[in-house]
């Protein structure tokens, strides 16, 4: 099985971008945790602070990965063509968040990739990430 995990803006600054959020570890250091948790699943790790990076990132995604883990950082409260970017693809995308957005600013409330997604999980900081891997491996898509 291949995950594809998909960060998004700002989520490069893990571990030092406010920590009463999102918490003091590096994303580098908890992939590495992923990486040893699921060592029958090929993961792998790509971090972008552009949008269109993370476009073609999707784009060519399809095919090549059993799914994808996407935490599009704010770009997912703003980025109509990331979702047409993930609606576009067969490969079953899980949005992802470490904060509880819903319980955050009212912008973060509005997400323009949950409908495309095949779901949503928020909330559990990091572990989201764990969650989400936990259910494509499980097949619950």
């Amino acid at each position: 099985m291949k995950i594809l995990i998909i960060n998004g803006v700002n989520l490069n600054l893990l571990g030092k971008r406010e920590p009463q959020i999102y918490g003091t570890l590096s994303f580098e250091n908890y992939y590495q945790k992923l990486k040893n948790y699921y060592q029958n699943v090929d993961l792998e790790l790509f971090t972008s602070n552009s949008e269109t990076d993370l476009i073609n990132c999707i784009q060519v995604s399809d095919g090549v990965y059993d799914a994808i883990v996407l935490n599009a950082g704010a770009f997912t409260h703003t980025s109509i063509a990331l979702s047409d970017a993930v609606k576009s693809v067969q490969v079953p995308v899980i949005e992802v968040h470490i904060s509880n957005v819903y319980a955050r600013e009212y912008f973060r409330q509005t997400s323009f990739l949950s409908p495309v997604c095949k779901g949503c999980i928020s909330g559990f900081g990091l572990e989201s990430y764990r969650l989400a891997i936990e259910s494509i491996v499980k097949k619950l898509l």
